[in-house]
């Protein structure tokens, strides 16, 4: 990892030495080599089940990371602030490690979730009515507690953790197919492609209502954008992260955008033909291949990479 400017720069080395580091903490979630039904047809894929991964989402991988990156001599207590996974996932790692753990909450953070981070263990906390005012909080709390302040996307830790998903795709699928990846603040796709480099494609998908690296690359910078989607308690991030855009244009990660309608399509479908629970995030970029938002080229066969599985099931 090296510093340009304020920002660090993240590489696949980076990714490899969080592989090292998270070692049997982790799964090695399994990939399923299927046809879904697409606009015009069926269409050649490979699921990644990545929402089997320990607290049903793969932002364990970062949150672990990070804090394993930290050193066992750190034993200062952790705050984040999160919609939901992120918590989850800093829960549990922070219950891994024998290590006090406080989420920040908006008030429109799902039970279902919220009831995840107090199984771990977590301490909740619920203030303001979005993640901004909910992040605000937890850095007015952490500095009071002197605590380890985790971040939902946007520590190189939590990316490269993130992007351990990429060197397992690499060894369990042939070729160099496109990975297909749900973007909120930009760790996962950002991770991958780092752990990728120019030899992989990304593709980020994201929901018409909260397009943060649609507008960010538009823009050429990271900019704010209004969120409405029914995949916000995941995908809620209000702006691309700074290091995920810098990844997002040194690899020209892609992106399109998919309808909330889409999103409900591609759940409802993963459970009725695959017996697969998501929550909406978890199925946004399977939407992308059935939707006609992405449309593979001859002989492809995209990656589609199934996140989270942090839902209520009333909701199916």
């Amino acid at each position: 990892m090296t510093e340009v400017g304020r920002e660090p720069r993240l590489y696949r080395s980076d990714v490899r030495a969080a592989r090292r580091r998270l070692g049997r903490h982790v799964r090695v979630t399994p990939v399923c080599h299927t046809d879904v039904a697409g606009p015009n047809g069926p269409v050649g894929v490979s699921l990644k089940f990545e929402y089997l991964q320990h607290g049903g989402t793969f932002k364990v991988r970062g949150s672990l990371n990070a804090l394993l990156a930290a050193g066992v001599r750190d034993e200062r207590p952790v705050v984040i602030a999160s919609g939901g996974n992120a918590g989850i996932a800093a829960a549990l790692a922070c219950a891994i490690l024998g290590r006090s753990c406080t989420v920040v909450v908006p008030e429109s953070a799902p039970h279902t979730k919220v009831a995840a981070m107090w199984a771990y263990g977590a301490e909740v906390l619920w203030r303001g009515t979005t993640y901004v005012e909910a992040t605000r909080h937890a850095e007015e709390l952490a500095a009071e507690r002197r605590a380890l302040r985790l971040h939902a996307y946007g520590m190189p830790e939590v990316v490269a953790g993130a992007g351990t998903i990429g060197l397992e795709i690499e060894r369990q699928v042939r070729a160099r197919p496109p990975v297909l990846v749900p973007v909120g603040g930009g760790a996962l796709a950002a991770g991958i492609a780092a752990a990728l480099g120019t030899r992989g494609q990304v593709v980020g998908v994201e929901p018409v209502g909260a397009p943060t690296l649609h507008a960010a690359l538009a823009a050429g910078h990271p900019v704010d954008v209004h969120i409405n989607t029914i995949a916000s308690d995941a995908l809620g991030a209000t702006r691309i992260g700074e290091m995920a855009m810098e990844l997002a244009q040194r690899y020209r990660i892609g992106s399109v955008l998919v309808s909330d309608d889409a999103i409900s399509m591609a759940r409802e479908y993963l459970w009725r033909e695959f017996r697969v629970v998501v929550e909406p995030a978890g199925a946004t970029a399977l939407a992308a291949i059935q939707s006609g938002a992405y449309v593979p080229g001859p002989q492809e066969r995209p990656v589609i990479v199934l996140t989270g599985a942090n839902t209520d099931l009333t909701t199916l």
